[in-house]
């Protein structure tokens, strides 16, 4: 008899051109309704049952700083809080319980944080993430976002920033003040900004100097620079940041346009 050897199946070939997640691996986790802790080089992400539920980055103030900053909540208060719970979110959780603070302030600085924070932990990276699998959803007050609206997010801020400027060497230098042939006004928000550029801060800096998110000033910082009121200072003194975002492509649109219709299917 004569054994007639079937050739294996052609492997898939990667579509290169088309659109593709900011992080495969985290719209993976989503898919499995995964529940644990995301490290990647710039952030964290916390998620219960694939969807995000908090998130951290050295590079954006967190919780904390935004409840604080302008008066919301005592200093104090969350120092009481964060003394008695593992993390910023079992605090908070605490605070609302305690009645020292309202929910619907905190629903919208949570949801603040978390999305400026994974803004930063979504960033380029040459570092693989990992994931760290829990076993039980992390319990508390806060409400949660779907994947896909983060990262629709986070795409819609990258694009957003090459427009204002496309050069993205201010984000993580120090800035140094300029003089610009013909000075624009200035919105009260770029003022504030600008008053602490000293050729030392950083955007981030400037932003927890200021209480504000980390993105909202680097909005502020990108108009800036296109209106010549700053400049980077010498590469030297650079701070760790995220790499610049990938040019800005086709496949960027066609990426937020499929984020926007998933998101509108949930």
């Amino acid at each position: 008899m004569t054994m007639v050897r079937t050739p294996p199946p052609p492997l898939p070939v990667r579509d290169t051109t088309g659109p593709r997640a900011l992080s495969p691996m985290l719209t993976r986790l989503a898919e499995e309704r995964a529940t644990g802790v995301l490290l990647r080089e710039y952030g964290t992400l916390y998620l219960a049952e694939g969807r995000v539920v908090h998130a951290e980055s050295p590079l954006a103030p967190g919780l904390d700083v935004l409840l604080t900053a302008h008066g919301t909540l005592a200093t104090t208060a969350w120092q009481w809080a964060a003394a008695r719970t593992p993390g910023p979110p079992q605090a908070a959780g605490l605070l609302l319980e305690s009645g020292l603070l309202p929910a619907g302030a905190l629903e919208l600085c949570h949801l603040d944080a978390l999305y400026d924070a994974g803004y930063f932990a979504l960033a380029p990276s040459g570092t693989p993430g990992r994931f760290r699998y829990e076993s039980t959803p992390r319990p508390g007050p806060l409400p949660s976002v779907p994947v896909v609206a983060l990262e629709r997010e986070t795409l819609r801020r990258r694009l957003l920033l090459h427009r204002l400027w496309p050069d993205p060497a201010v984000d993580g230098t120090p800035l140094l003040r300029a003089d610009p042939a013909a000075a624009a006004p200035l919105t009260p928000r770029q003022r504030a900004v600008l008053d602490r550029v000293d050729g030392v801060r950083s955007a981030v800096e400037i932003a927890r100097n200021l209480g504000r998110q980390a993105f909202h000033t680097l909005v502020d910082v990108r108009r800036l620079a296109a209106a010549g009121h700053v400049v980077p200072a010498v590469p030297g003194g650079a701070r760790p940041a995220p790499p610049p975002p990938p040019p800005v492509t086709d496949p960027d649109i066609a990426l937020l346009k499929r984020l926007r219709d998933a998101l509108e299917a949930l």
